[in-house]
């Protein structure tokens, strides 16, 4: 059997698949955020929780936020920012005890697991995106994930908005020391406080689409600009890597409006004709699900 751990900046979620891919177990607690010893131990709770529910020693990967550096073996890029600069696979393997754990970036476990069974499933390439706390992607070629020769990927996330206007430049701060990436416009935190700004009204990003959809003429304008900011920022992908699949992961993904709108107006800006766009923009088939059952795949039955 194999465990599967998703490490996010809220929650770290296991699970445990048996060789037939079947759920065994599933686990969902908070994420220790004080210090980093405490997100390693945090993530080693959740694997003994799991074994003991199993009654088995199993196999243990992790999808986590940013990415080992190669040069240097330590974490980068990480939005949960108190991962940066440490040895997470080492870490983790002496917590637990193991000569072996296998880490991946979320969004390209994401991505692993919709392109094997979900949403992308029998497309040869699919770009699976996070749209959370942060910002992220995965690219998967015929079932495998490209994780390129820095080890980042798809992170579209951190590319400058594109084609901005003048009322966009430079853009918000991100906290990668830049200002104007598609993450600072486009996460979840950074929606709800651009339409906190205009409005006055602090709502999650979910429910400012339900607001829209109820006739919320202010709800409906800041969702329509985001919907127009999402499109320009992936028609940079498909000029790029010309996906025949994306697919959306993350708690906005749950915006159904998206996949409406957003292929309409990447109309305006993919290099192509614009009647014959044929990348697809799906909802994850796996749900909130996706990133746990790509880590437990880190380990192929």
């Amino acid at each position: 059997m194999r465990i599967g751990i998703d490490l996010g900046g809220t929650k770290i979620e296991g699970i445990v698949l048996d060789d037939s891919g079947k759920e065994r177990a599933r686990v969902r607690v908070a994420t220790p955020t004080a210090t980093y010893d405490a997100t390693v131990e945090g993530v080693a709770a959740v694997v003994r929780e799991l074994e003991a529910t199993v009654g088995a020693r199993c196999r243990v990967g992790v999808g986590h936020p940013g990415a080992i550096s190669p040069a240097t073996g330590l974490i980068k890029n990480a939005n949960s920012t108190q991962l940066n600069g440490h040895p997470l696979d080492r870490d983790l393997k002496r917590a637990l005890g193991r000569d072996e754990v296998r880490l991946s970036n979320d969004a390209n476990c994401f991505a692993v697991s919709e392109a094997a069974d979900g949403a992308g499933r029998g497309w040869p390439v699919v770009f699976g995106v996070i749209l959370g706390t942060g910002v992220g992607g995965g690219i998967v070629v015929e079932g495998k994930p490209l994780t390129g020769a820095q080890a980042i990927g798809g992170e579209w996330g951190h590319n400058a908005l594109p084609l901005p206007r003048d009322d966009e430049r430079p853009g918000p701060a991100c906290y990668c020391g830049r200002s104007g990436c598609v993450e600072s416009w486009l996460s979840g935190p950074a929606f709800q406080e651009q339409f906190a700004k205009k409005t006055g009204q602090k709502l999650r990003a979910t429910e400012i689409a339900d607001a829209a959809r109820a006739g919320d003429r202010e709800a409906a304008e800041s969702l329509e600009l985001y919907c127009d900011r999402l499109a320009r920022s992936l028609a940079n992908v498909v000029n790029l890597i010309d996906p025949h699949v994306i697919v959306l992961g993350g708690g906005l993904s749950k915006m159904d409006a998206l996949y409406r709108r957003v292929p309409e107006l990447w109309r305006n800006y993919i290099f192509s004709e614009p009647d014959r766009i044929v990348t697809r923009l799906q909802p994850p088939l796996h749900g909130d699900s996706s990133g746990v059952r790509g880590a437990a795949w880190l380990w192929p039955a």
